[in-house]
């Protein structure tokens, strides 16, 4: 195994679980918490919940669990060659999306409108409660009792109210430190993953094409560089090979500005990394590059008017969902009706952003759809 930087986390520097365990034999602390992240059910719902189009579109689009395969594909390896924790970066990035509603985003803002006077819901405040509640599997805890940096990886955003309430994992929002290295760089892959699978999920749909590709100049480049390299290279290939290389370019530029942040900032441990100003990120010339990139993605895929019609009907799925429940909470299956005694609308929050693409719309028919009796 790599030796591991003085400034990564490790067993030792670890704050450890909320319950204490006897130590796992025969793998490490951050190896269980993959494992138990891998084998939880909210993990397995992944499979059929939205990245950009709707699980029933096609076999062959992304869905969320791909989306986590991939992230941790890159967070692995980026760890490595920093010489930071491979196993909590693969456990954070399996874990990021776990609470995540179906339709994406659509059905975020959807459940997010609907709970407006109820606290709100966020995603990655899900993904937390997820692991720390909603699992059961353990007979001595909720949730899956992972280590602090696992849970504090989990959480990328969070409001100064939702802090104030976090107890110690949401310090670090208040007093705006920074979380581990391992936590920073899953951004960056999630970022990496998305972005350019993004570009050959919209290219296989055909809501966008390379003719229009070849206007935002970072892709443009490796388009052109393929061509010349593979002259009458067919379409698939093209694209993968492209794709691929956009992949590599941004993860070298992300390692290369990596390496020279670290090396400037002096930091020569975990706790120098929390009080440091944010360490991992693209450099200048790259965060420039994409950005037309992005906006070529949310103005020509995200903003198509086939997705927008998909979202628009997912939306008033996870509405009418919030609202036939909150009219009577009898309709939920019992393990939530008793949740619901205690707080009805997160209860039925928690219901819909577990549900996956396909199970959301199987209720609502369920719910709705006049049938004879």
């Amino acid at each position: 195994m790599t030796m591991l930087a003085p400034y990564a986390v490790t067993e030792i520097n670890s704050k450890g679980r909320r319950v204490a365990e006897p130590a796992p034999q025969g793998r490490g602390e951050f190896q269980r918490d993959r494992d138990r992240i891998v084998h939880s059910t909210a993990f397995r719902r992944l499979e059929y919940k939205t990245q950009v189009f709707v699980n029933h579109e096609g076999d062959l689009f992304r869905t969320r669990l791909t989306h986590s395969i991939e992230v941790a594909q890159i967070a692995r390896s980026i760890a490595r060659v920093l010489h930071l924790n491979e196993d909590l970066s693969e456990a954070i990035a399996y874990a990021h999306d776990l609470g995540h509603t179906p339709f994406g985003h659509a059905g975020q803002d959807a459940l997010n409108d609907c709970m407006r006077e109820h606290g709100g819901f966020e995603h990655n405040l899900q993904s937390l409660r997820t692991v720390e509640v909603l699992e059961e599997h353990y007979a001595d805890f909720d949730g899956l009792n992972l280590v602090y940096e696992t849970r504090e990886g989990i959480l990328k955003h969070c409001s100064l109210r939702n802090a104030q309430q976090l107890g110690e994992l949401g310090r670090r929002f208040i007093e705006k430190r920074q979380p581990s290295l391992e936590a920073q760089l899953n951004n960056y892959a999630d970022e990496i993953a998305y972005n350019n699978h993004d570009i050959d999920d919209g290219l296989r749909s055909g809501l966008i094409s390379l003719a229009q590709l070849e206007d935002v100049a970072l892709v443009a480049k490796h388009l052109a560089a393929v061509r010349a390299a593979y002259p009458g290279l067919g379409e698939r290939r093209l694209i993968h090979e492209t794709v691929r290389r956009l992949i590599n370019e941004q993860t070298l530029d992300l390692l290369r500005t990596t390496e020279a942040a670290i090396a400037s900032s002096g930091v020569a441990s975990l706790d120098d990394v929390r009080t440091a100003g944010r360490l991992v990120g693209f450099s200048e010339q790259m965060h420039a590059a994409l950005q037309p990139l992005r906006k070529f993605l949310r103005e020509n895929l995200y903003w198509h008017f086939r997705v927008l019609r998909e979202m628009a009907k997912a939306k008033r799925v996870i509405a009418d969902l919030f609202d036939a429940f909150m009219n009577d909470p009898r309709l939920l299956p019992p393990q939530y009706q008793q949740r619901a005694a205690d707080d009805k609308p997160r209860a039925i929050a928690d219901y819909i952003a577990g549900m996956t693409d396909r199970y959301a719309m199987k209720e609502h028919h369920r719910l709705f759809a006049i049938s004879p009796i």
